[in-house]
């Protein structure tokens, strides 16, 4: 048989069932976001663009040349 809750539960109510009281070793610090490792010459995009033309060109040299041998 389930129990029908009188009122709802509030965040710190909520947090304080799961997790228990918020003891004074933790403490909650903030971070700065990370910084990239390195900066590339080439975008993504640039790079894709470059593999499909080298992809046409290899299609135009791969094609029958039209005459007598």
């Amino acid at each position: 048989m389930r129990r029908q809750r009188l009122r709802a539960l509030t965040e710190a109510e909520a947090y304080a069932r799961c997790h228990g009281v918020r003891e004074s070793e933790v403490r909650i610090v903030k971070i700065e976001p990370r910084r990239p490792r390195y900066r590339l010459e080439v975008s993504g995009v640039d790079l894709r663009r470059s593999f499909e033309e080298k992809l046409e060109r290899r299609k135009l040299e791969d094609e029958p040349v039209g005459g007598t041998a």
